[in-house]
């Protein structure tokens, strides 16, 4: 994948803004970085549009920030020279789409139509825009979608929200959601940095969803793992399932046959995406242990232990 694709599809959410005063966009960058969305997508529906881009690519390098609301080749020729590393459009233009693609610019034209999509994969496009998304059927039509073009990707944007967003999230064929609800223009105008933060933060709460799993405990051996799953079960009347490697009382312990990672065991966090969870702890100074990372058919990582245990445990992620 595109690098700049893979982190748009690792940030997950790309807050759409439409800035007035070009002042307040490092300090807007900065919270969404802050909060945990280090990305914008910048509209030139405003005349600070593209003096926004400048500042935030000079001024904010963690910023990954791209261009909306490209509606002519001297808008796009404008954003790429300001430093927008994607383009976005929210309509299909084939003569502005094949400019920007041309350039070697990464462009993300609007579609609501299968016909604007096959004109979009005709020009080797596999990443699009799904604008407005709600109005034009949701996460239901993209799905419906998904049948006929199996290698088209969507980023949605329009009518999402941190309600409906893991309806969007949850279908692999999403790889990104474009949002306005935590850049409003009150909050941008009212220089309310704190709020915008919180709203990102919770954005990224509820796009990874964590939970605990289970606990694993290191048994001596199989007879003590068989023994240990069943006292938990006769107590507690959870159902005991026995394994190749190891027993579960219910889904909550898992009684290891033979000591594995941690001194004591491993705890289990599930979250809705793991590839997304090791980016957003990265940045957090999460380490992880490359070796130990496992993969479904799609290469999307299904399992991964964290560098370090926690009081004896080793702490891995499991998908959902």
């Amino acid at each position: 994948m595109n690098e700049v694709l893979q982190r748009v599809y690792e940030i997950g959410v790309i807050p759409v803004i439409a800035i007035d005063d070009a002042d307040k966009a490092v300090p807007l960058a900065k919270a969404l970085v802050e909060g945990g969305l280090p990305a914008a997508e910048v509209t030139f529906r405003t005349a600070a549009g593209e003096e926004a881009i400048r500042r935030i690519a000079a001024e904010v390098p963690d910023m990954l920030v791209g261009a909306g609301t490209v509606l002519t080749k001297e808008q796009a020729d404008r954003a790429i020279a300001a430093g927008s590393q994607f383009i976005v459009s929210p309509g299909f233009n084939p003569e502005v789409t094949r400019y920007v693609l041309d350039k070697g610019a990464l462009m993300m034209p609007g579609t609501a139509t299968p016909g604007e999509m096959e004109q979009a994969m005709s020009m080797g496009l596999d990443v699009v825009k799904f604008f407005p998304a709600e109005q034009n059927g949701g996460v239901a039509k993209l799905k419906a979608l998904a049948g006929p073009y199996t290698s088209l990707r969507w980023m949605p944007t329009g009518g999402v929200n941190t309600k409906n967003l893991m309806d969007y999230l949850s279908f692999n064929k999403i790889i990104a959601c474009g949002g306005t609800w935590m850049v409003k223009k009150d909050l941008i105008e009212g220089e309310k940095w704190d709020e915008i933060i919180h709203i990102c933060q919770d954005a990224v709460k509820t796009m990874l969803g964590f939970q605990l799993a289970h606990v694993g405990i290191n048994c001596a051996d199989a007879a003590q793992a068989e023994q240990t799953s069943k006292t938990l079960c006769a107590i507690f009347g959870f159902d005991y399932k026995a394994g190749n490697s190891s027993n579960f009382a219910g889904s909550a312990v898992e009684c290891n046959k033979a000591p594995g990672r941690g001194a004591h065991g491993h705890i289990a966090i599930a979250t809705n995406n793991v590839d997304r969870a090791v980016y957003h702890l990265g940045r957090k100074g999460i380490q992880f242990d490359p070796s130990s990372r496992k993969t479904d058919a799609k290469g999307n990582t299904k399992a991964i232990y964290l560098q370090d245990e926690l009081c004896g445990f080793a702490i891995h992620l499991v998908q959902k």
